[in-house]
C-alpha cells in the first residue's frame, strides 16, 4: 500500500489505547533582515514552492492530509447533536432587547456591597473595578462617565509619550468619546440611564465593525476596499445598552498570528511586563482591559485569538459557541472556526456583556440545532449543588505539556481546590488525533483567510502586508482541494471522538496556553517576525474550540515564577457556555494567589 494510510472509522477507534504524541515544529525563528530574506526566497515563482513543500514533509503534512484515506463524510461547518439542558440555569430570551438580557444577567450575579469596595478598609490586595462599581459610583455621584473620560484621554497622551511605544489602539478620537460619554451622564442625571452598562468604557478589536471608526485589521489598506457604514451586530446591542466605545483595539495583523506583533502600528506591551508579548490576535483587547483602561473589550477568536492573550495578560476571556453570537460586520463574517467573543476583568463582567452580543444570526438558527442560551445563577443553591456535581475531563499527558511546571502545577493546584471544596471530580481522558486535528484547523482557518484576501492580495496588496502575513499566505495557498476536504473529513471525526467524550465528562481542562508570555525580541519590532515554536506552545491546547465551535473560558489562576499570568481553559459541550461560567467563577473565587497589579495599570475611577 506504500505511503498510504488508512484510518479506521471514528467509532472503531479504541481510546484505551491511544498514546499521547508531542507537536515537533520544523521550522525557523526568523526576524529582521532574515525574514525579509525568506519572505523574498518563498515568495517567489520557482524556489518558493520547493522551500514551502520541503517544510510541509519536515512537518508531516503531506502524511496527515494527502496520504490518508479518511472514511468520514466532510463537515463543512460544525453539527451538533441535541444537548440535554443544563442543570441550575436561566434562560435568556434570544430575541429580547439586549438592555433587558443584560438586566436578567444582572440578576445571576452574587449580592453587590459596594462598601466594600469603596471604604478600601476590607480589600487590601489589587483588585479591578468592575461594572456594578462604575454603576453604583455614576448613581452616587461619585464619578461620572465625563470624567472617566477625560481620564482615558489623558492616559492615552501618557502612552504616547512613553519611551516604549505600547500602541493599545489603533483609532481613537477624543472628540467622539467625549461625545458618548457626555450623553452618558445626562442620563445619569436625568435618571434614565439605559442599563447597568450605560457609562461603561469598552474597546472593540480592530476586525469589527464600530462606526465611526474604520475596520483596518490593522493593515494599512483594508479600510480602503471595505468601508464602514454601521455597527457590527453585537456592537449595536452593546450601544443599545449605553456602552461608550473608547475606539478600535490593536491586533496581529488580519488576526493571522498568536502574538500581538505588529510592524504596523507598533507591538502592544504586556501589562506586567513591558518587554513580553500580550499575545495575540486580540492583543489590543487583551492589555487595555489588563491595565485598567476599559472594563471590558471584543475580540474575534479563530484560533485562540481571544483566549490566548487573556491567559498571558491575566484576564477573564470567552470564546462562545459556534454560531452563538451573530458575527455581521466583524471580518470574521462567514467563516466556520471564527467567533466574536468578550474580554473582561472578571467573570462577573464577562457574563454582563455576554449577556448583551449574545444571539444567532438568521441562517445559524436555521442550520444549527441551538439551545436555549443560559446563564448560571450564581448565588442559588441549585447553582452550587450542579457545580458539585460537574465531572472535569484531565488527559495528563497533554495537560503536563508545557514549557514551564508553574503552568501544569498552578492549574493543577485549582482543580484539587475544586474537588476540596465543591466536589468537582477530575476524571481520566484521553483525546486522539490531536496532531491531526491542528493540521486539519490550519487547512481550514487557513483556506478561509485566503478566500477572505485572495482578491486585494492579487491585486498588488501582497506587498503591503507584514512579512509574517506574507510567510502564511505563501503556505494557505499551497493547501490544495483535496486537503481542504480531507480537513472537512477529520473535522466530522474529531467531533466524534470529542462528544464521546463529552458524554462521560461536563468539561474538559487543560491549561489555555503552553506558556506564557514570550519575550519580545528588539529585531522584531520593525518588521515582525515568525516563530512557529512559539506559535506551537501557545496554540497547544486552544484548537478543538475553534474547529469543533465548542464554548471554552480562559480564566487567571495564578502567575509563574516571573510573576507572569498564568491561564486555565475549561472546554464545554455545545451551547453549554452557563456550565463554564459558573465553574470559571468557582476557580476566580478559589485562586489561591492575590492579583497582582500590572505593572502598566491605570485607575479611571478614582483617578490615582
Amino acid at each position: 500500500m506504500g505511503n498510504k494510510r488508512v484510518m479506521v472509522p471514528a467509532d472503531e477507534v479504541d481510546l484505551t489505547v491511544v498514546t499521547y504524541e508531542p507537536e515537533v515544529i520544523q521550522a525557523p525563528h526568523l526576524a529582521g533582515l532574515l525574514l525579509k530574506l525568506f519572505v523574498k526566497l518563498v515568495e517567489a515563482p520557482l524556489i518558493g514552492p520547493l522551500i514551502v513543500s520541503y517544510l510541509k514533509k519536515q512537518n508531516k503534512m503531506f502524511g496527515m492530509l494527502h496520504n490518508s484515506v479518511i472514511p468520514e463524510t466532510p463537515m463543512y461547518k460544525p453539527e451538533f447533536p441535541t444537548q440535554e439542558p443544563e442543570p441550575g440555569v436561566v434562560g435568556l430570551e434570544e430575541d429580547g432587547k439586549p438592555e433587558d438580557r443584560v438586566e436578567f444577567a444582572l440578576k445571576c450575579l452574587p449580592h453587590y456591597d459596594a462598601g466594600i469596595c469603596w471604604t478600601g478598609d476590607s480589600t487590601p490586595s489589587f483588585r479591578y473595578w468592575k461594572i456594578r462599581d462604575y454603576a453604583y459610583a455614576y448613581r452616587s455621584g461619585l464619578a461620572n462617565p465625563s470624567m472617566v473620560a477625560e481620564r482615558f484621554i489623558t492616559a492615552m497622551e501618557e502612552f504616547s509619550r512613553k519611551k516604549l511605544p505600547t500602541p493599545l489602539l489603533i483609532s481613537f478620537d477624543a472628540e467622539e468619546l467625549r461625545k458618548q460619554a457626555a450623553a452618558s451622564t445626562q442620563r445619569f442625571k436625568e435618571g434614565n440611564p439605559l442599563s447597568i452598562l450605560d457609562g461603561i468604557f469598552m474597546a472593540i478589536k480592530d476586525d469589527i465593525d464600530c462606526y465611526p471608526h474604520p475596520s483596518k485589521g490593522a493593515t494599512t489598506w483594508f479600510h480602503e476596499v471595505r468601508p464602514v457604514r454601521k455597527d457590527a451586530v453585537c456592537v449595536s446591542r452593546l450601544r443599545s445598552c449605553g456602552v461608550i466605545f473608547v475606539g478600535k483595539a490593536n491586533m496581529h495583523e488580519m488576526g493571522l498570528g498568536t502574538t500581538g506583533n505588529n510592524p504596523n502600528y507598533g507591538t502592544p506591551r504586556n501589562p506586567h511586563a513591558s518587554d513580553r508579548y500580550t499575545g495575540g490576535s486580540s492583543s489590543g483587547p487583551a492589555a487595555i482591559v489588563a491595565s485598567g483602561l476599559c472594563s471590558a473589550a471584543l475580540g474575534t477568536d479563530g484560533g485562540g485569538s481571544v483566549r490566548i492573550p487573556s491567559s498571558l495578560c491575566g484576564v477573564v476571556g470567552l470564546k462562545t459557541t459556534y454560531g452563538r453570537t451573530d458575527t455581521k460586520g466583524s471580518l470574521c463574517d462567514a467563516g466556520t472556526v471564527e467567533i466574536i467573543g468578550p474580554i473582561a476583568a472578571n467573570v462577573e463582567d464577562l457574563m454582563l456583556i455576554y449577556a448583551a452580543i449574545l444571539g444567532s444570526s438568521p441562517s445559524d438558527r436555521i442550520s444549527l440545532r441551538s439551545s436555549l442560551p443560559c446563564l448560571p445563577s450564581l448565588s442559588s443553591s441549585e447553582s452550587s449543588n450542579a457545580l458539585g456535581s460537574l465531572r472535569l475531563g484531565k488527559y495528563t499527558e497533554w495537560f503536563n505539556d508545557v514549557f514551564s511546571t508553574d503552568i501544569s502545577q498552578k492549574c493543577d493546584n485549582i482543580l484539587n481546590l475544586l474537588l476540596e471544596k465543591h466536589g468537582c471530580k477530575t476524571l481520566e481522558i484521553a483525546i486522539p488525533e490531536l496532531l491531526e486535528m491542528r493540521m486539519a484547523h490550519l487547512v481550514s482557518i487557513g483556506s478561509e483567510s485566503l478566500c477572505k484576501l485572495k482578491p486585494d492580495y492579487e491585486d498588488g496588496k501582497d506587498v503591503k502586508l507584514t512579512y509574517d502575513t506574507r510567510i502564511n499566505l505563501v503556505l494557505f495557498q499551497s493547501f490544495t482541494a483535496s486537503d481542504y476536504v480531507a480537513a472537512q473529513r477529520l473535522r466530522r471525526r474529531l467531533m466524534y471522538h470529542h462528544m464521546e467524550i463529552l458524554k462521560k465528562v461536563d468539561v474538559i481542562v487543560t491549561p489555555t496556553t503552553g506558556m506564557t508570555a514570550p519575550v519580545i525580541p528588539r529585531n522584531a519590532l520593525k518588521v515582525g517576525e515568525t516563530d512557529l515554536q512559539v506559535t506551537g506552545n501557545l496554540m497547544r491546547f486552544i484548537i478543538a474550540p475553534n474547529l469543533l465551535g465548542l464554548p471554552a473560558i480562559s480564566v487567571p489562576v495564578g502567575y509563574d515564577n516571573q510573576g507572569l499570568p498564568i491561564g486555565l481553559q475549561l472546554i464545554g459541550r455545545p451551547w453549554a457556555e452557563a456550565s463554564i461560567l459558573r465553574l470559571a467563577a468557582a476557580v476566580e473565587d478559589l485562586c489561591p494567589e492575590p492579583k497582582k497589579k500590572p505593572l502598566s495599570f491605570y485607575d479611571m475611577l478614582k483617578g490615582n
